[in-house]
């Protein structure tokens, strides 16, 4: 063959490989998966292009966006969500791509844009997605993006957001919450049940004051040990806590 009529199919699967896994896994899906090519279906159906889906690459608004979801949702998710296992995506996706096909394998989501509404609609028991959240999710990271009065709503988001999430979520281990202009987690003059879990390992979180600090190391999180937190204010405590000993990192 002459090295100057070189066609892209002539590569060996394994330099096909190099070449596509410096491409976006969504843009692979979309170009290979289900075209008239039996040998590049089965390449785009590797798990390194199916494991992980990150949604935020495609604009919703745009016609030519809309296009591509449709395509996702109505064929190629059904062809490969038995390899999905971490899905990224803007809040406003979360029923169309969640709801597209069962993912049995599906453990971590990272939410975009994400509001207490989004708690209020699907954590709940009667929502379409329970079985996800409640069940199936291990791994949360949610940014967010609301722009309401921080002051006055922090401790009904904690109670309505950051607490019930936990209790929500019954196989939850990690969670991250990535804060923008969201309210901070806030503690104070709650009871020790609130923002408590038996098997959250992980938490990265932006707090209000060092006592909220202490409070989430008293033992509501005893399973505990990750956790990350950004400070609002830092000043000395007043208050007396009786912290759990057990091995962490801060």
């Amino acid at each position: 063959m002459n090295r100057y009529d070189t066609q892209f199919l002539d590569l060996s699967d394994e330099i096909l490989l190099i070449i596509l896994k410096k491409l976006n896994n969504i843009d692979v899906l979309y170009s290979f998966l289900n075209i008239n090519n039996q040998r590049l279906n089965i390449i785009a159906q590797e798990k390194i292009f199916t494991n992980i889906l990150n949604f935020t690459s495609i604009d919703n608004i745009s016609s030519n966006g809309c296009l591509k979801l449709d395509r996702f949702c109505t064929d190629m998710l059904l062809k490969i969500y038995d390899n999905v296992k971490y899905i990224i995506l803007q809040a406003d996706l979360i029923k169309r791509i969640l709801l597209a096909t069962n993912y049995p394998n599906l453990t971590k989501l990272k939410i975009f844009n994400f509001k207490e509404e989004i708690v209020l609609y699907y954590f709940t028991n009667e929502s379409p997605l329970r079985y996800i959240f409640q069940q199936q999710i291990t791994d949360l990271i949610l940014v967010n993006s609301d722009k309401h009065n921080m002051i006055e709503s922090i401790p009904n988001d904690t109670r309505n957001v950051y607490a019930y999430i936990l209790s929500f979520c019954k196989n939850l281990k990690h969670l991250s919450v990535i804060e923008t202009s969201y309210p901070r987690l806030l503690l104070c003059d709650l009871s020790s049940t609130t923002f408590f879990s038996s098997i959250l390992t992980y938490l990265c979180i932006n707090i209000t004051t060092f006592d909220d600090c202490l409070y989430l190391l008293d033992g509501r999180l005893h399973q505990l040990t990750t956790l990350i937190v950004e400070l609002y204010s830092i000043h000395s405590s007043t208050i007396s806590h009786n912290m759990v000993s057990f091995n962490k990192k801060f």
